[in-house]
């Protein structure tokens, strides 16, 4: 039984600890998984039904300020299905596509000057990610294991990026 990438994201939320619908979109937002996933806040919804109708979470009512809230947990199936999918993805050797090296693909169409001034932008850019990531790692320590995992990933290839340009726009590298 395979997962997609977003069911996988939504059912390991769960896995890590029952949660309802609007409780997944406020980790999934606190977290940035949206940097790094194509999860809408409006499939949320519509993977959970999915994931109930596979049999791999299973909800139960619960009262909540006035609300009436499903609150979903994962089934032994959903536990094994999350697990196999996880290490298909981590074991996973696709390419993955940057737009960055179509762009150097096709030096030779611009300027020295302008591709100067596109690294420079691309350096504060990646600066702001960085301390923007940093932040929001330690607004929300202490973290599960994958959420520490996540973020010292990404941290360390924006990280090499950033190193790769301070090469090339000449900036000392912090």
């Amino acid at each position: 039984m395979s997962l997609t990438p977003t069911e996988l994201t939504i059912l390991g939320l769960i896995v890590e600890q029952p949660r309802h619908g609007y409780d997944l979109e406020q980790v999934i937002e606190q977290r940035g998984i949206r940097r790094w996933s194509e999860i809408g806040f409006s499939s949320i919804y519509y993977v959970l039904t999915k994931l109930e109708g596979r049999g791999l979470i299973a909800s139960d009512d619960a009262q909540t300020g006035g609300k009436s809230r499903r609150v979903f947990h994962a089934t032994a199936a959903g536990r094994h299905a999350a697990e196999e999918a996880a290490l298909e993805f981590i074991t996973d050797q696709r390419t993955v596509a940057h737009p960055i090296l179509v762009g150097l693909a096709n030096l030779p169409l611009i300027s020295d000057e302008d591709y100067a001034e596109a690294l420079q932008r691309r350096l504060t850019w990646i600066d702001s990610r960085i301390s923007t990531v940093t932040a929001a790692e330690r607004s929300q320590a202490p973290l599960p294991r994958a959420a520490r995992e996540i973020f010292s990933y990404s941290l360390s290839l924006l990280e090499a990026e950033r190193s790769w340009l301070a090469t090339r726009v000449q900036v000392p590298d912090e």
